[in-house]
């Protein structure tokens, strides 16, 4: 069996409860996601040091679209033909949106503005040393049981 690697190397954890790791300035306190190395995004901030810090795992959808044609290289196609896949646009309790792909087995149909969703960790393709692994949205199941 292949090792699974993420494709973005720092820019989650992996295991049971994945989360997205962004940076907090320790001048300020602003969060980015990805981590910042070098300036603070806040304008009226000229720090220069930050802290690791994992994100929320769960958000909520702020906007969400569907990927009906092949994205450039270096996209990877997972299918022959291509299949479109949804995106969503998650606000995190940090106060961050963050784009990324939807879980295997959901789509725009899955999604509506508002309701939340948790970060999975999902193989987004496979080469010849192993799974390349990235960050994906999963609707949570709704309180009467039905999926969001």
């Amino acid at each position: 069996m292949s090792d699974a690697t993420p494709a973005v190397e720092g820019w989650f954890t992996t295991g049971p409860e994945p989360a997205l790791i962004g940076s907090s300035c320790r001048s300020c306190g602003t969060i980015s996601f990805p981590r910042e190395t070098t300036f603070c995004k806040n304008p009226a901030c000229s720090g220069e040091e930050f802290d690791d810090v994992e994100l929320s795992r769960r958000g909520t959808v702020w906007s969400y679209t569907d990927a009906q044609y092949k994205p450039p290289a270096p996209y990877i196609p997972t299918s022959d033909p291509y299949v479109p896949f949804a995106l969503a646009a998650v606000e995190l309790a940090e106060g961050l949106v963050v784009l990324g792909q939807v879980a295997d087995g959901f789509g725009v149909a899955d999604l509506k503005v508002g309701n939340e969703v948790e970060l999975v960790v999902e193989t987004l393709y496979t080469d010849e040393t192993g799974d390349r692994t990235i960050w994906r949205w999963k609707p949570v199941t709704a309180q009467n049981g039905a999926q969001a």
